[in-house]
């Protein structure tokens, strides 16, 4: 059990250590970042109930609804909801580079408890994949989901609104890709690995471009 444990904790542990340390010139507050976390996890039962209920009334008639409405609309929509009234709006979030620190934090919260019900499910031998790719795509996908809401944080107007869209819509296209590649190729990880490449470029940039901003 306890292995299990700490192969489950550990991948999201490390990402956020990664992303939080990334933070160069004013680190948020441990005790905002670890409550963002838990808020995250909170999000898992509630959301495999509601799957769990799509599932059982035979509401998922393709792939493409299951990947893009049953995952990455659920699981993405929930995390920007906790984003959006819980950190938002509070004082700590003051540059943009916060927006990917929240993001990530709110994200990892849930692939981490996610992780460990998978791990408990079908043992450690998945542990080093499960780390590789679902709990890494859930960290990128809080990356550029708290970009887009630091970018609409402080913009104005027009501009607030669709960086807040973006914030929303963009991490959900990918995720959704993401899980229809899974669900849908028989050979799938030969098209997962560049993608997963692709987020992490993606992901970098994100940050690179978040800490620009500060120091401009």
């Amino acid at each position: 059990m306890l292995a299990i444990l700490s192969a489950g904790i550990a991948p999201g542990l490390a990402l956020l250590s990664f992303f939080y340390l990334k933070d160069e010139y004013e680190t948020e507050p441990i005790s905002m970042v670890l409550k963002t976390f838990i808020f995250g996890a909170m999000l898992v039962l509630p959301i495999m109930f509601i799957q769990y209920v799509l599932q059982e009334e035979n509401l998922l008639h393709s792939p493409f609804v299951e990947a893009f409405v049953s995952t990455s609309f659920l699981e993405e929509f929930f995390k920007w909801f906790i984003l959006f009234f819980t950190v938002y709006q509070h004082i700590e979030f003051d540059e943009h580079y916060d927006g990917i620190v929240y993001g990530v934090s709110v994200s990892l919260g849930f692939a981490t408890v996610e992780n460990i019900f998978y791990l408990f499910a079908n043992g450690l031998e998945s542990a080093i994949g499960r780390a590789i790719l679902p709990v890494s795509s859930h960290a990128l996908f809080g990356v550029i989901m708290g970009y887009y809401l630091g970018k609409a944080k402080f913009s104005k107007g027009n501009e607030k609104i669709k960086w807040t869209l973006y914030s929303i819509g963009t991490p959900f296209l990918l995720h959704g890709i993401y899980d229809y590649i899974i669900i849908t190729m028989d050979n799938w990880i030969f098209i997962i690995i560049p993608f997963m490449i692709y987020l992490w470029w993606l992901g970098l940039r994100k940050v690179k471009q978040a800490k620009k901003v500060f120091i401009a």
